[in-house]
């Protein structure tokens, strides 16, 4: 029982834990420019998924737990694209009906790829 005019204690509420839904949105966010590193942008893609659906799921910072969840399968979709894309035009210049011979082929990727230059090893 208490006192009129006072009230009874309760402890405040622990603190929000969200930082795997941070962690999520960081690593989603950054897959996006890391695509063009080798594609280490769909690690980090891959990495931000998890850590967002964990953090969804246990209810830590939903919101950005979501929010990590879209950039990041943003950022596997994009990458999942330009994988198949440039796999599809390795795929036509490997084609030994279109292209016969070594030179020809290596004609073809270099006009396909222009980033990627033949060399010759000493």
């Amino acid at each position: 029982m208490t006192m009129p005019g006072y009230q009874t204690y309760s402890p405040p509420a622990p603190p929000e834990r969200k930082g795997l839904a941070v962690a999520s949105l960081v690593l989603g966010v950054a897959g996006l420019p890391a695509l063009m590193l080798c594609g280490v942008g769909l690690v980090l893609g891959v990495a931000g998924l998890i850590l967002g659906v964990v953090a969804a799921v246990r209810g830590g910072g939903r919101n950005i737990a979501v929010m990590g969840i879209v950039c990041s399968v943003v950022t596997l979709v994009i990458g999942g694209v330009a994988i198949f894309f440039l796999l599809s035009k390795a795929a036509e210049c490997a084609d030994a009906g279109r292209y016969p011979d070594e030179s020809a082929r290596r004609l073809c990727v270099e006009r396909e790829f222009p980033f990627a230059r033949h060399t010759e090893t000493p």
